[in-house]
């Protein structure tokens, strides 16, 4: 049986511009072919280069040699692999080395981007809410601001530190450098000797990356804000860069957005924020820390919330109304680049009565209770015995190697190898398969086969009747019945 996957080797990602056409009238599209020194061909995330577009030959060398396998779990929809596998192509080639691909590949990995992604999703939506509230208060038909209005946005400050603790939590899992990320510890066993160059490049290339994987998965938006912010957490605000782009936020701005535990110190002591969020830590709040290692019990509704969020994989987001960016998108919403193909969802027909993944719906902050954080203070906790058993599909070595020769392979595409297409895949597929005897012997050997049955058949038919014949003879008495002279001459042939 020969397997065609159309989907693998048909580009789906258009990689040009528009143009006006003065003599037809019309709209025409300028496909890149060479994006060598084209300005929106890179884009600059900390110092180091991520292409931002691919022609049509970078995408069918993806499609066919880096794309997540159809064996995997959920290979119809988009998770958080896809959007790494992309990132990983997409990166410089300085980033190719066998230590820092086994690192993004490692589980505890996966679990701070996955945190990061929950924490940005809503750090996103409370940008925008205070950006609508500074237009809001400022002018000459300012609004006048109330004792609620500054209790919710309390409460929206803590909330956003929770997602923040969540984060911090597992990168410290990281630092610690337990378990299979001993690895990547950078102090050396033996001599205790801080390898501080080598862990500084390292420490650069994962923020990078982590900054590419969130903005593709937040579907490319608000970028500045997202490297900014990324730069505040792993590092501190002494180290982020004056640039032009990047917001101004006020001192009340920052303390909504940055929250209650936010300390700015000599940059000589300055900690980050994320290991600041785990330093103070109030009683209602510590159930966070045991998050997908045990079931949470008790009666805080915002423990159980920020759970179902965290433990719920992304194909499964839909079923309890949470959008995490491109996560659990159909993968035929998006082309190879997970770009959303506004075509393909206006054949979906979805609307805002019905639009599970968020698309049409604009992302909201839901207005929580004022009485809240007293209510969080009397709820009870139980013990907690259930353990959260989590599932994670690690990369094969081969694949691994594939990823380090990323630069080879493209270059073998690129100087005389041939990208396979459908004719090309079913030719190569004939050629080098056999596919059992030749179709004279098959026939022969069928036929030979039905007469042998048929034999056996009719000598089975026989047998029933001789049998059928011998019981009627046999079930009359002999006394009440006289035989005929042909019956007895029948009798005694037999």
């Amino acid at each position: 049986m020969i397997r065609i996957y159309a989907d693998t080797y048909v580009p789906k990602y258009r990689s040009g511009k528009w143009s006006w056409d003065i003599k037809t009238d019309s709209l025409h599209f300028e496909p890149h072919h060479d994006l060598a020194d084209a300005k929106e061909r890179y884009i600059e995330t900390n110092g180091y280069k991520f292409l931002r577009t691919i022609n049509q030959e970078e995408e069918m060398i993806f499609r066919q040699q880096y794309i997540r396998s159809e064996a995997t779990f959920d290979t119809d929809t988009v998770v958080i692999n896809d959007v790494r596998d992309l990132v990983l192509f997409l990166m410089p080639k300085e980033f190719l080395t066998m230590k820092f691909l086994e690192f993004m590949h490692k589980p505890a990995v996966h679990r701070l981007l996955h945190a990061l992604i929950i924490y940005f999703e809503y750090f996103l939506r409370l940008v925008e809410f205070v950006l609508v509230r500074r237009d809001e208060l400022a002018g000459d038909m300012a609004q006048i601001q109330s004792e609620q209005t500054n209790e919710m946005k309390r409460i929206f400050s803590i909330y956003l530190s929770q997602y923040r603790m969540l984060a911090a939590r597992n990168y410290s899992v990281i630092l610690k450098g337990q378990g299979d990320m001993a690895r990547f510890y950078h102090m050396k066993e033996i001599v205790n000797i801080s390898a501080t160059i080598k862990d500084k490049y390292f420490h650069e290339q994962f923020l990078a990356v982590a900054i590419q994987i969130i903005w593709i998965t937040m579907h490319r938006r608000a970028y500045n804000v997202i490297e900014m912010e990324m730069n505040r957490l792993f590092r501190s605000e002494h180290f982020i860069m004056n640039r032009p782009e990047y917001l101004k936020f006020t001192l009340v701005e920052k303390s909504l957005l940055y929250g209650r535990n936010n300390r700015i110190v000599n940059y000589r002591t300055q900690v980050s924020p994320l290991i600041e969020e785990l330093r103070h830590i109030t009683d209602e709040d510590l159930p966070i820390l045991w998050i997908g290692e045990r079931k949470y019990r008790g009666t805080d509704t915002r423990i159980v919330q920020i759970e179902l969020e965290y433990i719920v994989p992304g194909p499964q987001l839909f079923m309890i109304d949470v959008a995490h960016g491109v996560l659990g998108h159909p993968k035929r919403l998006y082309d190879t680049m997970l770009n959303l193909d506004w075509p393909a969802v206006r054949f979906a027909n979805y609307s805002v009565e019905h639009d599970p993944y968020h698309i049409v719906r604009q992302p909201h902050l839901k207005v929580p209770n004022i009485d809240e954080m007293k209510l969080r203070r009397i709820s009870k906790q139980y013990d907690q015995f259930f353990k959260v058993f989590r599932i994670y599909e690690p990369i094969s070595r081969q694949m691994l190697n594939k990823w380090f020769r990323r630069e080879k392979v493209v270059n073998f595409y690129r100087t005389g190898g041939v990208l396979e297409d459908i004719y090309v895949r079913c030719n190569k597929d004939l050629m080098s398969h056999k596919y059992g005897p030749p179709v004279m012997q098959i026939i022969a050997k069928y036929f030979k086969l039905v007469s042998r049955l048929r034999k056996k058949a009719k000598t089975l038919r026989d047998d029933e009747r001789e049998s059928i014949s011998s019981r009627s003879r046999t079930s009359v008495p002999w006394a009440r019945r006289k035989p005929s002279p042909a019956a007895d001459d029948r009798y005694f042939e037999d």
